[in-house]
C-alpha cells in the first residue's frame, strides 16, 4: 500500500532542525537566486578557461577553477534546498522514512552534509582566487589553510557565521589583490570585478546576522546584485573580445 505523506509535516521537522533561515515567502526566490549565481559562475569559468587556453596564463586557470568550485557549491545548495523546500517524490520518501523509522537525526545529517559541501566548495573557490598572485605550489602553509577551511565548513553547521566571516576575510583579501592590479593596469574589467566582489563581501556581512529571516532575504538580494555586476563584467569581456584580437594582455583578463 502506498503511503501518502503530508509534506507540510516534513517541512515542520526541518524547521525545527534550523538548517536554513529562509522565510516561506522567499523560498522560490532563494532557489532562483542560487540558480542565477550558478549560471554566472559557470560563464566566468568558461571565459577564464578559454583565456587560459589562448594565453597559457596560469592566473586565468586559477581564476577559472575558483569560479568552478563556487559553481559546484551552488549545485550542492540548489539540490539540497530543492528537496528541502518543495513537494517532490524524494521529499515524500524521506518524510515516510521519518514517520516509519523515526530517523530525524539521519535526515538531519543528510541535509547538513549538503550544506557542508556547499560551504566547503565556496571557501575553496575563494581561496583559489585569493592565491592567484602568489605561488600556488603545495606547501605546508597551503595544507594548513586547506585544513582550516575544512574545519570552518564543519563548524559552520552549528555556528553558521563562521562560514560568512571566513568568506568575508577571503573576499577582503581578494579585493585588496585586485586593487593593486587595477593601480597598475587601470583596466575597466578589473574595476567591475572589484565592485562585484565588494558587493559580495557586503552580502557576507549581512549573512552573519541572517538568523533573522528578513535579514537572510536581504543578504540574498545583495548577493544577487553582486552576481548581476559579474554579469556586467561578462558582457564587458565579450564586447572587448569582439573589438580586440585575443592575446595574453588584453582586457579579457580581469
Amino acid at each position: 500500500m502506498k503511503i501518502e505523506f503530508p509534506t507540510i509535516y516534513l517541512k515542520q521537522v526541518f524547521s525545527k532542525m534550523k538548517i536554513v533561515f529562509t522565510p516561506d515567502w522567499f523560498l522560490t526566490s532563494d532557489v532562483l537566486i542560487d540558480s542565477f549565481s550558478f549560471v554566472i559562475l559557470m560563464l566566468l569559468f568558461s571565459l577564464a578557461f578559454r583565456s587560459y587556453k589562448m594565453s597559457k596564463n596560469k592566473s586565468s586557470l586559477y581564476l577559472g577553477l575558483g569560479f568552478f568550485l563556487m559553481a559546484l557549491a551552488e549545485v550542492s545548495i540548489i539540490l539540497t534546498k530543492f528537496v528541502l523546500y518543495y513537494d517532490t517524490s524524494i521529499t515524500a520518501q524521506i518524510g515516510a522514512a521519518i514517520v516509519t523509522y523515526n530517523v530525524v537525526s539521519t535526515v538531519d545529517i543528510f541535509y547538513y552534509i549538503g550544506f557542508f559541501f556547499s560551504r566547503l566548495l565556496v571557501l575553496l573557490g575563494l581561496y583559489m582566487i585569493y592565491k592567484i598572485p602568489y605561488d600556488a605550489k603545495i606547501t605546508k602553509d597551503f595544507l594548513i589553510i586547506l585544513y582550516l577551511i575544512f574545519v570552518t565548513a564543519l563548524l559552520s553547521n552549528s555556528m553558521y557565521y563562521f562560514h560568512h566571516l571566513t568568506a568575508l576575510i577571503f573576499l577582503a583579501s581578494i579585493i585588496d589583490n585586485y586593487k593593486r592590479t587595477y593601480r597598475e593596469t587601470k583596466m575597466k574589467t578589473t574595476k567591475i570585478l572589484i565592485l562585484g566582489f565588494s558587493v559580495m563581501a557586503l552580502s557576507q556581512v549581512i549573512f552573519i546576522f541572517s538568523k533573522f529571516t528578513y535579514i537572510y532575504a536581504t543578504a540574498q538580494m545583495v548577493q544577487l546584485l553582486s552576481y548581476a555586476i559579474l554579469l556586467a563584467l561578462i558582457i564587458q569581456i565579450v564586447q572587448n573580445g569582439k573589438k580586440e584580437k585575443p592575446s595574453g594582455n588584453n582586457p579579457r583578463h580581469a
